[in-house]
């Protein structure tokens, strides 16, 4: 069973990134400015990755380590979309 601070704080992490992403999403709408659509799926990866450390070691019974490498991965791959919305040429 997972701790309940642990749970809380993982809930909150997850909300608040959720809430980025959909206001960067509203953002591209708005202005069709293709950054504020990787800045939203950027937050989507990092706020997924938040949660799915504690799924895949309890669903799929793996090693913390292996749950810690995927969860590292997708969070990764959300800060790399971040990064890249930053860096594009809206030119």
């Amino acid at each position: 069973m997972i701790d309940p601070p642990i749970l809380v704080v993982k809930l909150i992490t997850l909300v608040l990134s959720l809430l980025v992403a959909y206001l960067a999403y509203h953002g591209y709408q708005r202005s069709s400015s293709s950054p504020m659509l990787y800045v939203s799926a950027g937050f989507v990866f990092i706020g997924i990755g938040a949660i799915c450390e504690g799924l895949i070691y309890r669903m799929f019974d793996t090693s913390l380590l292996s749950a810690a490498l995927v969860q590292a991965l997708i969070v990764s791959s959300g800060m790399l979309l971040v990064l890249a919305s930053l860096t594009l040429d809206t030119e």
